[in-house]
């Protein structure tokens, strides 16, 4: 069979990608292209919009032959892409090219290629006699930590549209994924108070506490690398960093700010509340000792960016599924976080398989090879062929 794709696939592919949706911008655009594709084959939708109303998600159901729209699949597929800044390209990245059986442009592989292969089918998806329901699951700013999947996953549950099992296509290479770590990213900020250098006591030095706490971090880290182990992964423990140290603005002032960035990445047997407070905690005790040398001293503790790990249990249905209909069966957990994890917690089965080698993404020439886009046409084509009367 020829791995070259549809040409009306690669043309859906192709709108997408030149329409930059870098996570810092609105990604409207692309959804207002949804919504006329969409319109075009009859199928209703819903936008669950953020604060500003400058991104939106998209979930639109396509009924059961019958007219029903509770239980079926969830197709889902974020729409941001990350920033090309500072990178070196061979060609302009949102203008997508092919060369040597490979499409390179920014989103190729995470993950616009999913989403065009399904808006490709929309006409084999509405007039097939379906025996549930099919549901496309479009969101925005999953790229800054899962945040618009929230709402989505939200309003599936507030419609009651109770899918079955979904499923999310993160490039996997077309392997059927069925877990993954959570992910947590934490902003401290330490706030002490400034003074010349030479006069230490008149000032309240912020790097000094906040470099405390990054040592905290390094043991927790070591202590969470003796913990409990899940082999499937490449790196078996719970794993947590300090990424970024932010501070101070003269070698001859004393520090009124100091922020530390660190995260970490959680197995699903481990109680993330609890590990989250206890970073927490030591946060307080070291805001408790800066008020004893100077009440002006502080420590604010955010959360900015959060979402669940993934552990499908390899006898669901969805996992069964998902092998049916060509994904690779897959005994191993990937590195990386996506959004299924917000899907599994609303009691959808879910698993992650999608076009692509997840080392393309977020590089310069992103790229996806040809092969792995018609191995996502022959997914959901069998998916729609064994989903119809």
């Amino acid at each position: 069979m020829s791995a070259a794709p549809g040409e009306k696939t690669l043309n859906e592919i192709n709108e997408l990608i030149r329409l930059d949706t870098t996570s810092r911008d609105t990604n409207l655009p692309l959804i207002e292209k949804v919504i006329d594709k969409l319109q075009a084959v009859g199928v209703e939708h819903t936008l669950i919009h953020n604060a500003e109303g400058t991104k939106a998600n998209l979930l639109a159901t396509i009924p059961a032959h019958d007219g029903t729209t509770t239980g079926g699949i969830v197709l889902s597929g974020h729409t941001d892409v990350v920033p090309v800044d500072g990178q070196e390209w061979s060609s302009e990245p949102f203008e997508p090219a092919v060369r040597e059986g490979k499409l390179y442009g920014r989103g190729t592989c995470d993950m616009k290629a999913f989403i065009g292969v399904i808006l490709s089918r929309l006409t084999e998806l509405t007039s097939a006699r379906l025996k549930e329901p099919v549901h496309l699951a479009f969101s925005y700013d999953e790229e800054v930590g899962c945040v618009g999947a929230v709402g989505l996953v939200e309003k599936i549950t507030e419609l009651g549209l109770a899918p079955r099992g979904a499923v999310v296509g993160e490039p996997s290479s077309m392997r059927v994924i069925r877990g993954h770590k959570s992910m947590n990213v934490f902003k401290v900020d330490f706030h002490g108070v400034a003074a010349h250098s030479s006069l230490p006591g008149e000032g309240l030095n912020a790097i000094s506490y906040a470099t405390r706490f990054a040592r905290f971090v390094d043991e927790v880290s070591a202590e969470l690398r003796q913990g409990e182990r899940d082999e499937a992964f490449l790196e078996p423990t719970t794993t947590m960093n300090v990424n970024r140290i932010d501070g101070g603005i003269a070698v001859n002032t004393i520090p009124a700010l100091c922020t530390v960035f660190f995260e970490y990445r959680s197995l699903a047997s481990v109680d993330r509340e609890a590990l989250t407070a206890r970073m927490r905690a030591e946060a307080e005790r070291l805001q408790d000792e800066m008020r004893q040398v100077n009440p002006a001293g502080r420590v604010d503790f955010s959360i900015q960016a959060g979402a669940p790990g993934l552990d499908t249990a390899p006898e669901a249905e969805i996992v069964e599924l998902a092998a049916r209909w060509g994904g690779e069966p897959a005994q191993d957990k990937v590195t990386y976080g996506t959004e299924a994890g917000l899907f599994a917690g609303a009691g959808i089965p879910t698993v992650i398989c999608g076009p692509g080698d997840i080392a393309q993404a977020h590089a310069p020439d992103e790229f996806i090879e040809l092969s792995q886009i018609t191995a996502c046409e022959q997914f959901i084509d069998a998916m729609i062929a064994d989903l119809s009367q």
